[in-house]
Order: structure tokens, then C-alpha cells, then sequence
């Protein structure tokens, strides 16, 4: 899919721009926001002091791709911005890589001052052939897993990783609800949280995504909002405003929420304060994870068979197909761009 012809004049005794295939965020839209997702050629990133370039193998896409179109996190100035989080790819000298997507973590590549930022927020994302970020968001892929299965893992199944082992701090043996089986995050949580030994309740409005979190290794897929067999240590929480009141009410006192987004809206009508000061409860944010907990994650894939869950691969011209799937809700586990 390599593209050599330029979309971008230039004047005779220019330097010749080069450009790539690229999906990209031509406009941001509110209301609308696939009709501001254009596909074709951007200009292709150039190795700089700090940075690396990497042929681009495999990207996958988030809910953060859908929100950047509404301008969540994206402001006007920064446009056009390709989009994507995700990759993995071969770097400069051969190597089968992964990105780490959040940049600026430790002022590596950006400067110590910089405020830490997500791929596709203030540079280029991965949905094209090349990508640039800083030499030390580069991590090597284990050879155990592909290029699709590795690009699923820095944003989804990182943020999972973190909300269970690090801000849940649940043990083998302890039990935890997934809300919204289905999602990237939350399928995630119940593969991983069944491989370290969880009891998983998930929930899901459809019966078809019941059946599959089972199938991953829920001990029970419940209704939203039905009532669970036992009250859980950890929620595991994406949906938001649907599905808070039945979070707070599902756990076990001095138990944990931890919320990482809030795909149904981020102000619940009931709030359930007096239960969560009365019986104790913590309530923890959660944004993504760091690099050495994708490390972690990383090696914990490859020496446990885990494997994340891909509902579809697509190659990155028809990325719209992707984007609608993901507005309409109607996939399980996570979708794949790829180049050829």
C-alpha cells in the first residue's frame, strides 16, 4: 500500500515531500463524527534525534479513535491527525517491535516539561504505513504472539492490566465484576482475570456476548443490571452512567471500583454516595498503564498462551468498515487495521 506520488505541491528546487496512506481526522464532528474520518495520503513522518520510525504491521482500533472524531481530547489546531493509538510494526534496524502509546511519560523524546499525552492527541497515530514516537515507547514483540495480536495490547488490554493488578489490587481466588462484555477493555479484564486465577462476573444487554464472556471464562454473564449471586471485591468499570448505581451496589464493603471510561455518559442519576461512604468503598480512576506494565503484560501473553480477543482484521483502506462497527457497538473484542 505504499504510495509515491504527492498530493502536496511543491515548487521547483523544494525538497520533495513524502507521503503515505494514512486514516485520518479531516474535521471534528459532535454529532457525526465518521463524516469527519478521511482515508489517503499524508505526509510520512522523518527520523528525528530521539525518535524512531516504524513500518507500521498492525494497528488496532479504540472507543479513544471514535471520541478524538467529537474532538474529546483533539483540539481544532491539531487537525488533519491520523488517527490510532496502537501498533505494532518492525523498526529501522529489522526488529519486530510494539509502541508504548502514551507519550512523554517520562520526558523521553519530548523534554521533561511536556505534559503527558496519548498518541493522535498531539502526534501523528498509528493508522498508516509509518509512525514516529520517541526511541523509548519502542518495545520488543515477544515472537509468541503476531503483529495483530501484539497491537491490541497498548491501549485495551494495558488499561485492563492496570485496573485489575495495579488499581483494583485483586488477588487469585478474588472475585470481580466486568461490566459491558464485549468491549475491548472489558474482554480483556475477564481473559486476563481468568488467567490469574479471578472468579469473573461479566454483564452484558446481549445474549450473544454473554455466551462468548463465558466462553473466555466468566464463571456467570448476567443482564445489565441484574442482580449478581454474590456481592464481588472489584468492578471493573467502562460503561459509566449505565451501569454505575449496579456497580456501587455489587461490591462488597471496602471493596474497589475502578472506572476507565464511560462509554454510556459520565453523570449517572444516582450517584450512590451514601453507600459508598457507608460502607467503605474506594472509588479508583484509571487512564492507561506505563511502560513497564506493558512489559509485564507483554511477557505475561507470551508465557501464559493468553491471547487477546480479535472480533476482525481488516486491511487499513477499509478502516471506515472498522470505525462504523465500533460507533454501532456491534463487535466482541477488538478490531484490527493491517498493511500489506
Amino acid at each position: 500500500m505504499c504510495h509515491n506520488a504527492s498530493l502536496f505541491p511543491v515548487s521547483p528546487g523544494d525538497p520533495i515531500v513524502k507521503v503515505m496512506f494514512a486514516v485520518y481526522a479531516a474535521r471534528i464532528d459532535r454529532d457525526n463524527p465518521l463524516s469527519g474520518l478521511e482515508l489517503g495520503e499524508r505526509p510520512a513522518p522523518e527520523a528525528r534525534s530521539g525518535w524512531s520510525v516504524v513500518d507500521v504491521k498492525a494497528a488496532s482500533l479504540n472507543h479513544h479513535d471514535l471520541w478524538s472524531l467529537r474532538g474529546v481530547g483533539l483540539a481544532e489546531d491539531k487537525l488533519p491527525m491520523i488517527l490510532g493509538c496502537d501498533a505494532a510494526g518492525i523498526d529501522e534496524d529489522g526488529n519486530e517491535v510494539v509502541l508504548h502509546s502514551v507519550i512523554g511519560q517520562t520526558g523521553h523524546g519530548v523534554g521533561p516539561k511536556e505534559p503527558r499525552s496519548i498518541l493522535t492527541e498531539h502526534y501523528q497515530g498509528t493508522f498508516a504505513e509509518r509512525v514516529a514516537v520517541p526511541t523509548w515507547n519502542v518495545l520488543p514483540k515477544p515472537k509468541e504472539l503476531s503483529f495483530a495480536e501484539a497491537a491490541c495490547l497498548p491501549t485495551a488490554w494495558l488499561t485492563a492490566y492496570r485496573m485489575l493488578f495495579t488499581n483494583a489490587g485483586v488477588r487469585p481466588g478474588d472475585s470481580v465484576l466486568v461490566q459491558g462484555a464485549g468491549g475491548g477493555v472489558a474482554t480483556a479484564a475477564i481473559v486476563l482475570g481468568k488467567a490469574a486465577g479471578l472468579r469473573v462476573f461479566a454483564t452484558s444487554r446481549d445474549e450473544a456476548k454473554r455466551k462468548r464472556a463465558l466462553e473466555l471464562g466468566a464463571v456467570e454473564a448476567l443482564e445489565s443490571g441484574a442482580r449478581l449471586p454474590q456481592r464481588v471485591d472489584a468492578v471493573i468499570e467502562t460503561v459509566g452512567a449505565a451501569t454505575w448505581s449496579h456497580s456501587v451496589k455489587s461490591l462488597k464493603p471496602g471493596g474497589t471500583l475502578v472506572i476507565s471510561g464511560a462509554t454510556s455518559g459520565d453523570r449517572p442519576s444516582h450517584a450512590e454516595l451514601t453507600r459508598i461512604f457507608f460502607l467503605e468503598l474506594k472509588v479508583v480512576g484509571s487512564t492507561m498503564g506505563t511502560k513497564d506494565e506493558l512489559e509485564d503484560l507483554l511477557a505475561f501473553c507470551a508465557a501464559t498462551g493468553v491471547r487477546p480477543v480479535i472480533d476482525e482484521v481488516l486491511p487499513m483502506d477499509r478502516a471506515r468498515e472498522g470505525f462504523e462497527r465500533i460507533a454501532a457497538g456491534d463487535l466482541f473484542g477488538k478490531v484490527v487495521l493491517t498493511n500489506s
